[in-house]
C-alpha cells in the first residue's frame, strides 16, 4: 500500500512557540504526521509554565491547548538540562536559566561560567524530554528520554539550537551542535521520547477516530 503523501497526512498541533523544537518534531515525526505550532495562533494567549518539574509543565501547556482546539489530540513538551553538580540545574528552569530576558546565547554563557572550575566527572549532564499528548484538557499520554553526556568547556558547532553547542553526547566526540541532525535525531532525549509515543500519535489520528470525536 502506498504511503500517503505529505499534504495527505493529517496535522498534529504542538504547543510551542520555539521554532526549534518545531523543526525536530516536523523531522522525527516525518513519517506520522505533519506538525503546527503556536505559530499558527497568533492570538493565543502565553502559556505560563508554573510546573515545579519538566512533565508537569508539559501537562500544563498540552491541557491548555487541548482545551482551545477541541475535539484534537495535541502534543507537548518540555526538555531540561541537567547539571548534578550543580545541584541539577538549570533542570525546569532551562529556558530562563539567565533571567527573564534569557535568549540561549546567555544561558549558555552563565552554565559555562559556572562550571569554570571543574573538570571531569563534575562536567557530567544530562538532557531529558518529557512529552504529553491530551485532548479536550484530559491527558492521554506522558513518555520521557534521556541522554547523557557532559558539558564541554568551550561553543563547538552551529548546529540545533539551546545548549546543543556546549553538550557533548556520551560515546561522541563532538557536540551536539557538530553532530548531523540525523545523527542527533537518532540519540536525543526527545527522539527517544518521541520513540515510545509515536504508536500513540499515529493511533489518534487516523481519519476514523479524529471523525468520531468530532
Amino acid at each position: 500500500m502506498p504511503s500517503r503523501t505529505p499534504a495527505q497526512k493529517p496535522v498534529l498541533w504542538i504547543a510551542t512557540r520555539n521554532r526549534g523544537k518545531t523543526r525536530e518534531f516536523s523531522q522525527l515525526l516525518r513519517g506520522v504526521c505533519r506538525v503546527r505550532d503556536l505559530h499558527g495562533l497568533p492570538y493565543f494567549p502565553e502559556i505560563r509554565e508554573s510546573g515545579k518539574t519538566l512533565a508537569a509543565n508539559a501537562r500544563i501547556k498540552a491541557c491548555a491547548l487541548s482545551r482551545a482546539l477541541a475535539n484534537r489530540p495535541i502534543l507537548a513538551d518540555d526538555s531540561g538540562l541537567v547539571v548534578p553538580s550543580l545541584g541539577g540545574r538549570p533542570g525546569v528552569y532551562s529556558a530562563r536559566f539567565s533571567g527573564p530576558q534569557a535568549t540561549d546565547h546567555s544561558n549558555r554563557i552563565k552554565l559555562l561560567r559556572l562550571l569554570r572550575a571543574k573538570s571531569g566527572v563534575l562536567r557530567t549532564a544530562y538532557f531529558e524530554a518529557c512529552l504529553v499528548i491530551a485532548q479536550n484538557g484530559a491527558v492521554l499520554s506522558s513518555v520521557s528520554g534521556r541522554v547523557w553526556g557532559r558539558i564541554t568547556h568551550v561553543e563547538s558547532g552551529s548546529r540545533g539550537f539551546g545548549y546543543d553547542s556546549i553538550f557533548q553526547p556520551k560515546g561522541f566526540s563532538r557536540t551536539f551542535g557538530e553532530l548531523p541532525a540525523a545523527t542527533k535525531h537518532r540519540i536525543s532525549h526527545r527522539a527517544r521520547a518521541v520513540a515510545k509515543i509515536s504508536p500513540t500519535i499515529s493511533r489518534l489520528l487516523k481519519p476514523s477516530r479524529l471523525r468520531k470525536s468530532t
